[in-house]
């Protein structure tokens, strides 16, 4: 009985601070808005340079179970004050409303994503993807070719897979139960689980220990967030067994970043395929890297965004550096 009361109150407790209504916390960085892109709103971050920049725009596509934070974390350090850099809570993440059903795919979160650029005085930019936000780059690419001044693809998910997805998405996912899943399940195993998760992600790479905490990642337990996040999961798969065919029209210069430690989208199925159908791209396949390409291999990843733009870094010596430097790195 006792058991009962504590664990209603931790599910009380956990529902109150995820409320569907908003995310973990306030948004603490001034430069964040929500802007109308048809109907819902898109939370983003735009950074402005001080100076004049050496790059044109670049655009930051998170992946699943994360927000804008997750980019901002790898990337702001090293690029601000080098381009307008606009980091994007996609479709029912973060701070972003979930607008219709159509967000549930790629495609309409490419659209979305390029009503925003409009809105923020973005007219073409470099396109950068980590895991699923691979896909909403592919289907930027496809659909919104005039605004694509490159294309880097990280640790991307971009093509149907054998096998299916994790029970905790289809549970969530479900039509009738899914709601009571979200809501009185999810979030006390999520704040149990996160950890653990954030490792798995890393793998077989160090997790830094700031990185819970930096890019907000209980945000993703919200049940409404976490049902989404579910939904599109769900979807995936079929959605780029005929997406995938229109891969091979993409003309934009191209790198695709993965590790062939990588655990969570396998470099076998998507990004040898990737390159495969964008005839012109780079591959780099790192050893010993796993899924965070973004974070572990940011360095790696900005090269290739000066490579698209015609720079001639040379991404194999980068690449052979960074194995290098995570070859004897400690697993968590």
């Amino acid at each position: 009985m006792r058991y009962s009361v504590v664990a209603a109150n931790l599910i009380f407790f956990v529902f109150s601070l995820f409320s569907a209504s908003g995310t973990l916390a306030q948004n603490d960085d001034g430069s964040e808005r929500r802007i109308d892109v048809g109907g819902f709103k898109l939370n983003s971050l735009l950074l402005e340079p001080s100076g004049k920049p050496d790059l044109p725009p670049i655009v930051f596509i998170h992946g699943a179970s994360s927000s804008l934070y997750d980019p901002l974390y790898s990337f702001r350090e090293k690029l601000e004050g080098r381009a307008r850099l606009l980091f994007v809570d996609r479709p029912g993440h973060g701070a972003s409303e979930e607008g219709d059903a159509s967000n549930i795919l790629p495609d309409g979160q490419a659209d979305a994503i390029a009503v925003l650029m409009e809105k923020r005085g973005i007219r073409r930019a470099v396109i950068v993807g980590h895991s699923f936000g691979g896909a909403i780059a592919a289907a930027f690419a496809v659909r919104h070719p005039q605004k694509v001044a490159g294309l880097v693809f990280l640790s991307p998910a971009v093509y149907p897979w054998p096998g299916g997805i994790a029970w905790y998405y289809s549970a969530a996912s479900a039509p009738v139960t899914g709601p009571v899943f979200s809501t009185l399940v999810v979030p006390p195993l999520g704040l149990i689980a996160i950890n653990r998760a954030a490792k798995a992600v890393f793998a077989p790479n160090r997790v830094p220990e700031d990185y819970i905490a930096r890019t907000k990642a209980p945000q993703a337990i919200n049940p409404i967030r976490f049902r989404h996040n579910a939904k599109e999961i769900s979807a995936l798969s079929d959605w780029a067994r005929s997406a995938s065919r229109s891969y091979p029209s993409i003309k934009a210069p191209t790198v695709i970043i993965t590790g062939d430690k990588d655990e969570i989208v396998s470099p076998d199925v998507h990004a040898r395929q990737l390159a495969r159908a964008i005839r012109s791209s780079t591959l780099i396949v790192v050893r010993n890297l796993g899924h965070k390409s973004d974070f572990v291999a940011s360095d790696l990843a900005i090269a290739a965004i000066e490579k698209v733009l015609g720079r001639k870094p040379d991404l194999r010596a980068i690449s052979r550096k960074l194995e290098r430097r995570i070859a004897n790195a400690g697993k968590n």
